[in-house]
């Protein structure tokens, strides 16, 4: 009798998941949802949407933008907000990573608004404050989600807030989610805009950062 000789099937190998941006630079977890860059000038809102975010996030990178502002002091104070806050908790050193400040020269040239020269600061009643920048938040998230695409992160942290924002419109949620689909849309990706601030009100974010950070997280922001 003749007997059939029967062949043994070849285990097929798994395939290995790819990346779709470009890995060149990309540092911490491969999961995109676990990253994060904050946009971070160094005030208030952004320092406690820094902490929101390393409390979050296992990959925390930030972004800053010298663009001739008036209070250039916020540069120095991001640079103790970064150096500092990474004491107070192991997590949060643990997951803060690279930072970045971006210099945007010529912005002062666009806009005459009183952020950008020594003027009297004013307001007046059915206009926007005279401290308006025209696209200033467009513009650092445009760059930021530059920076994301190369980095491998798909969520930008921002303090826009509708509630304490002087009427200025790119603080608005209804741009943050046009800029959303456009960036994403413009750099074939699928970013996320999120802004932790933007219904709370002033008080709501001092309480934020003391749930948060505690009182030394407090006394960071308030130096």
């Amino acid at each position: 009798k003749s007997m059939l000789l029967i062949k043994p099937k070849k285990k097929r190998r798994k395939k290995t998941k790819t990346h779709s941006h470009p890995e060149n630079g990309e540092v911490g977890p491969k999961d995109m949802t676990m990253k994060a860059m904050v946009m971070l000038s160094g005030g208030q809102d952004s320092a406690t949407c820094l902490a929101w975010a390393l409390d979050k996030y296992e990959l925390v990178e930030t972004i800053g933008f010298s663009y001739g502002q008036r209070h250039i002091v916020e540069l120095d104070c991001r640079q103790t907000v970064l150096s500092e806050i990474a004491k107070l908790s192991s997590k949060w050193c643990r997951r803060l990573g690279p930072d970045l400040i971006f210099p945007l020269e010529g912005v002062n040239k666009l806009s005459d608004s009183a952020l950008l020269n020594q003027k009297n600061i004013n307001n007046e009643p059915g206009k926007l404050p005279n401290t308006f920048i025209p696209g200033r938040n467009l513009l650092f998230l445009t760059y930021a989600a530059a920076l994301c695409y190369e980095r491998g992160i798909q969520t930008i942290v921002g303090g826009m807030c509708e509630t304490d924002y002087s009427g200025y419109p790119d603080c608005r949620s209804e741009t943050m989610k046009s800029m959303q689909i456009s960036l994403s849309l413009g750099m074939e990706t699928s970013f996320k805009i999120v802004t932790p601030l933007m219904h709370l009100t002033k008080s709501d974010t001092w309480k934020l950062a003391e749930k948060l950070g505690g009182n030394s997280f407090v006394d960071l922001i308030i130096e």
